[in-house]
């Protein structure tokens, strides 16, 4: 079976994330960060401020373009932490990664968390409750933070207990419109937004693939698309695969994924999904130079 081709460009060639522009005429590949006891595939590897440090510059160093820091865990059944117990974790990884070439986005639905990160350096804020708490849009407008409005069904604890949809691209299409609107209406400019369908996030594996194939749809909303497939459940559903052994997988996915639309990758594994991404542009792009 032939392969699609990638889509076109977005209308919105450069996305915005405080003192950094990114330019979306490649896919961006944000890599993951988690200093979370409990993340479930890598949780409590980089709890440690300096292991975090090292982690990161690999990242970079493999082709990261964007590093994402979690100080909760986002796992189904994962029990929520206070603001306090967030802060704690992730502003110390903060404060050694605000200066390094990249922006760095953190990871948390708290507008206290937002605000003091976006102080403390942060160039975006990526929310799995899209902006939705009292006070989030505020904290984001008020500066020149990127926002990453993501679609969750439920919460953290219950989401994957009997997510239901009538249509679930549908649902998450206007979800995300919503909360795109409601960010512009709430100072955040267009150029600062993102928007991530939120896979696993309340959905069953046939969810998922069902917003994988709807990605030009969803991309049709105007804005750049993030996608976080890597190390998901679904694949292990697919491969029969551990967490960490899901590398091949997950590079997979965040191919497919960019050739429908996807803007942006979520990964753990970036030399991988690096290398799978220079393959396809070397063989989609004529223009691609291998000297």
């Amino acid at each position: 079976m032939a392969l699609p081709h990638l889509v076109p460009p977005a209308p919105r060639a450069v996305l915005k994330l405080g003192r950094f522009s990114l330019a979306l005429d490649r896919p961006l590949i944000m890599g993951v960060l988690n200093v979370t006891p409990d993340s479930f595939s890598d949780g409590g590897r980089f709890f440690d401020p300096l292991e975090a440090f090292d982690h990161a510059n690999r990242m970079i160093a493999e082709g990261a373009d964007i590093l994402d820091i979690g100080g909760e865990s986002s796992r189904p059944g994962a029990a929520p932490v206070d603001a306090d117990e967030e802060l704690r974790r992730v502003m110390p990884v903060l404060e050694k990664l605000a200066g390094l070439p990249v922006p760095v986005s953190i990871d948390t639905a708290k507008p206290e968390v937002m605000l003091r990160a976006i102080a403390g350096g942060a160039a975006m804020i990526n929310d799995i409750f899209a902006l939705r708490a009292p006070g989030a849009l505020d904290a984001v407008a008020g500066s020149a933070a990127a926002a990453c409005l993501m679609h969750m069904q439920g919460e953290p604890r219950t989401m994957q207990q009997e997510p239901r949809y009538q249509d679930v691209v549908a649902e998450v299409c206007e979800f995300l419109a919503a909360r795109a609107a409601a960010a512009v209406a709430a100072g955040i400019d267009p150029e600062r937004i993102v928007l991530d369908p939120g896979f696993g996030f309340g959905k069953l594996p046939h969810h998922n693939l069902e917003l994988v194939r709807a990605l030009p749809r969803l991309r049709s909303l105007g804005y750049p698309l993030l996608a976080g497939l890597s190390r998901k459940s679904l694949f292990g559903k697919i491969t029969g695969r551990m967490a960490g052994e899901r590398v091949h997988a997950s590079a997979a996915g965040a191919l497919l994924a960019v050739q429908r639309g996807a803007a942006i990758v979520r990964v753990h594994d970036v030399a991988a999904t690096r290398d799978s991404l220079l393959v396809l542009r070397a063989i989609d792009d004529d223009t691609f130079s291998l000297e």
